[in-house]
């Protein structure tokens, strides 16, 4: 790793092009600081720092996927400002799921059907089944990167902040939310 150090940040981003595993780990260590700094800045906020600084550092991926040097900018600055912004995005997404009453959040638990009145012993035993199924397609029948997909996509993020986070195209992730649809309509209930 230490070969690293004397590369500039331009150099780092080259070799990561070229799939240099050591540059991007190297560049990530350069920049682990820079990300805390921006993470302490909301450390008054509803988020715990570990969280303040995984989302920096989500960013911080980001800002590595899709820095152009040929737009005039230096690493440094986008790569704060793509920082700055995942925190911030993330506290918005929190700020608004606090908002839901606990009353409009349905579980998947088991436990869940027990608690309704009013349901007879055959459509509890209906609903159990149906999500049964559904939780059976969903952890079965989806890849591993359709369920994060998936999971990001329930938890409302957007397609270009999915794409962002898991390291592909924004039409990548359009792409497996439709093959989601078709085979969860393809569940029978």
């Amino acid at each position: 790793m230490s070969e690293y150090t004397n590369d500039t940040d331009n150099e780092l981003l080259e070799k990561i092009k070229n799939d240099d595993k050591f540059a991007m780990n190297a560049l990530i260590e350069r920049y682990r600081s820079t990300v805390e700094a921006i993470a302490m800045k909301y450390i008054n906020s509803p988020l715990e720092k570990e969280d303040l600084v995984q989302e920096g550092m989500i960013g911080l991926l980001a800002a590595i996927n899709s820095y152009r040097c040929d737009k005039g900018a230096k690493f440094v600055t986008y790569a704060s400002r793509c920082v700055n912004n995942s925190v911030q995005t993330a506290l918005r997404k929190f700020s608004r799921m606090k908002d839901i009453p606990p009353s409009n959040i349905v579980t998947l638990e088991e436990d869940y059907f027990e608690n309704l009145t009013g349901l007879s012993a055959e459509d509890e035993y209906l609903a159990k089944e149906s999500v049964s199924t559904l939780t059976e397609v969903l952890y079965e029948g989806l890849s591993s990167f359709e369920n994060e997909v998936l999971r990001l996509y329930i938890v409302g993020c957007p397609y270009g902040e999915i794409a962002a986070r898991l390291g592909k195209n924004p039409k990548a992730i359009d792409n497996a939310i439709q093959r989601i649809r078709k085979k969860l309509a393809g569940v029978a209930f």
